[in-house]
């Protein structure tokens, strides 16, 4: 199974970027999105489902045009779970599963702390969002968790390290916490099969960070430990430019 994650910045707004013509070229049976900043209503169902996707499923914020998680695939999923059940979490539509026979996805948009009130919101999400999981994994064991976790992890996931270490995003608490969360059951597979430095997921729209790869690595596919032998391949896809950020891909046998 092909799986992508990308967080879009508008699904709208990258469909006239050529979205569309983009995921029929790299083709993943399942993509999870972000940052869907629309209602269903405002979604073109039937070009995407022209576009491959008979399955789709959208979870957006209660507020329009703010954040917001969907999945499309290519295969009909035996469940779809909306939310998590957690009123805060679920009215920001920050969480979205589907469950095939083998293995369950999950679109994930976390909390960004722009500010000290969001920066306490994500603290409590994150703590409140890592004992869900630990629950649902004795129920779904094989989980892939894709989706935008706003926190470099490592010094080598972000450009300047030294100079961002006091900004939201690479903070010592938020990385401590990612950590933890990865040590709890889960393989970043990105950085199981590549170890290289400079390899960034979203970039700033100032300065011309993209071009100069000015990024950071804040977009993860985190699969369950049970399947760690089963991961064949995991990318990061710069070339795709329909939002600040860029797709990441894992393909699990």
């Amino acid at each position: 199974m092909k799986i992508i994650s990308y967080n879009v910045n508008g699904i709208r707004a990258a469909i006239t970027k050529g979205f569309l013509e983009w995921l029929q070229q790299a083709n993943p049976d399942v993509i999870c999105l972000q940052e869907i900043k629309a209602t269903e209503d405002q979604i073109p169902k039937l070009e995407i489902e022209a576009a491959g996707y008979p399955y789709q499923y959208y979870f957006p914020a209660e507020k329009k045009g703010y954040s917001g998680v969907a999945i499309l695939s290519k295969i009909e999923p035996k469940n779809v779970v909306f939310g998590t059940g957690i009123q805060h979490m679920d009215f920001e539509g920050r969480n979205l599963r589907v469950d095939f026979d083998e293995l369950s996805v999950m679109s994930l948009y976390l909390p960004s702390g722009t500010n000290i009130d969001r920066l306490d919101y994500k603290f409590q999400y994150m703590a409140e969002f890592h004992l869900y999981i630990d629950e649902l994994k004795k129920e779904i064991p094989n989980l892939v968790i894709c989706g935008d976790y706003n926190i470099c992890h490592e010094a080598i996931d972000i450009h300047n390290p030294k100079g961002n270490e006091k900004t939201s995003g690479f903070l010592p608490e938020e990385r401590a916490w990612l950590d933890g969360f990865m040590k709890s059951g889960f393989v970043d597979t990105f950085r199981l099969l590549n170890k290289e430095p400079h390899n960034y997921s979203w970039w700033s729209y100032r300065a011309n960070a993209r071009n100069n790869n000015k990024g950071w690595r804040i977009d993860y596919c985190l699969a369950a430990t049970p399947l760690k032998d089963k991961i064949q391949r995991a990318l990061i896809l710069p070339e795709a430019k329909h939002s600040d950020h860029c797709p990441v891909l894992v393909e699990i046998k």
